[in-house]
């Protein structure tokens, strides 16, 4: 899958010296992404069981134990995720409308 961005993962870690345990896991989540052969949903969840598919092509990944949070777009035809929310758990539980982030 091709992954946009990981700029994105690098200035979520660089923000907050507190969110910097999140960079090992973040990179190999990345990379696991980065390398995935995903054609649909119930082929990611068959490999990251702890991933979250919502409505309109989002899906919730857990990062840390569920510390952290990353939100994805995904289009599936094209293999292409863009990374539209980084954050932690307290800071996703705000967002009004997931679907549509």
């Amino acid at each position: 899958m091709r992954v946009i961005a990981k700029s994105r993962l690098r200035r979520f870690w660089d923000s907050n010296p507190q969110y910097r345990d999140a960079k090992k896991q973040m990179t190999e989540w990345y990379n696991f992404c980065a390398a995935a052969k995903w054609n649909s949903p119930h082929k990611l969840k068959a490999d990251l069981r702890n991933a979250s598919i919502l409505k309109n092509n989002r899906v919730v990944f857990n990062i840390c134990g569920n510390k952290y949070r990353i939100v994805v777009l995904m289009d599936y035809t094209r293999r292409g995720m863009l990374i539209r929310f980084v954050g932690t758990h307290e800071q996703y539980d705000k967002i009004g409308d997931i679907e549509h982030i």
